[in-house]
């Protein structure tokens, strides 16, 4: 990664507060870099590709403590904390089955693309195109003409921004600068190997994720942190139907795989109408909408009789206690 490193070095006292803060927390510094392990290598891929600034790999440190499933109260989603606005605007789909603002794929292409356009705005400023990504290229812009109204410099140092955004880059620049120098830091770096860490695999079809760890021979929780896309407990009916399984199991997950039958990909929950039930109050208890109800039963009408039987794909929120999604931790 620090073959790749390209942003100028800066002595600052913003970035030294960081640095500071940072080395107090060594136990924040050494879970971030152990989250990091599965999405590293094929994050400074993305970067190489683009040619972009190794310690942009970093980012997902600010932006969500490399927590795949983090949100924000703002609803930024995400390793890369896009907010549903912008997730669309870069190709990101969205959508009761699956979030691709949370796909460390196309989140990771989504926002390597992002930044490198900031920058292009920016003439490549990269700490400009950094404030840019957390506070909206308007507020920038709108901070630069302010310091030209008044005669200022426009870089990043000498604008007035918010304190979140006044902290964001330092905090950035003062991540990578720890993790160029451990040793002056006395921080011990988690060594993570210079190789790919999962394999894509087109499934196909829909297939319920529990069977599909089971089939990579990989915790289910190891397992939903390369699949975190999925909102439900399957993959989508409409796709995506591409999983990341660990590299080492890939071949026996598609062995696996290629062996099940097709009733056996996904887990339902039977429903049996009750008294005075309805469509509406059998999703909201199920955490799912009447449209998935009816799709999967093939329903043409919003009217159930009592005593019906219906299919119900099961959800992570039924499946896992009702807990509420994590929150980014800066």
């Amino acid at each position: 990664m620090l073959s790749l490193y390209a942003l100028p070095e800066i002595d600052n006292a913003r970035i030294d507060r960081e640095v500071n803060f940072y080395l107090r927390n060594p136990e924040y510094l050494s879970r971030v870099q152990q989250r990091a392990e599965p999405y590293l290598f094929f994050i400074l891929n993305e970067i190489e590709a683009k040619n972009i600034p190794g310690e942009l790999a970093l980012l997902p440190v600010i932006e969500s403590a490399f927590r795949p499933d983090a949100e924000s109260p703002a609803q930024a989603s995400g390793l890369w904390q896009f907010i549903p606005p912008t997730g669309r605007l870069y190709g990101l789909e969205q959508n009761s089955w699956y979030d691709g603002r949370r796909d460390i794929i196309e989140s990771t292409k989504a926002a390597t693309t992002f930044l490198k356009q900031l920058s292009e705005e920016f003439n490549n400023d990269w700490l400009l195109a950094l404030a840019s990504y957390n506070a909206g290229k308007g507020n920038i812009k709108h901070a630069i003409d302010k310091n030209l109204s008044r005669g200022e410099p426009t870089d990043y140092w000498s604008l007035d921004l918010n304190s979140e955004t006044a902290a964001y880059v330092p905090r950035l620049l003062a991540v990578a600068k720890i993790f160029a120098n451990p040793d002056k830091y006395h921080v011990n770096l988690h060594q993570i190997p210079n190789a790919p860490y999962f394999e894509l695999v087109d499934v196909k079809s829909q297939i319920d994720l529990g069977k599909a760890a089971e089939l990579a021979q990989t915790p289910l929780d190891d397992f939903l942190k390369l699949n975190p896309g999925f909102n439900r407990w399957s993959t989508a009916p409409d796709g995506p139907h591409r999983l990341l399984v660990p590299v080492e199991k890939a071949d026996t997950f598609k062995e696996k795989l290629a062996e099940l039958s097709h009733h056996e990909r996904i887990k339902w929950e039977h429903h049996t109408v009750g008294n005075k039930e309805s469509l509406q109050s059998i999703a909201k208890s199920h955490h799912t909408s009447i449209e998935q109800i009816k799709e999967v039963n093939h329903l043409d009408e919003d009217a159930v009789a009592k005593g019906e039987t219906l299919l119900i794909p099961m959800s992570y929120k039924s499946i896992k206690g009702h807990e509420e999604p994590a929150v980014a931790i800066n």
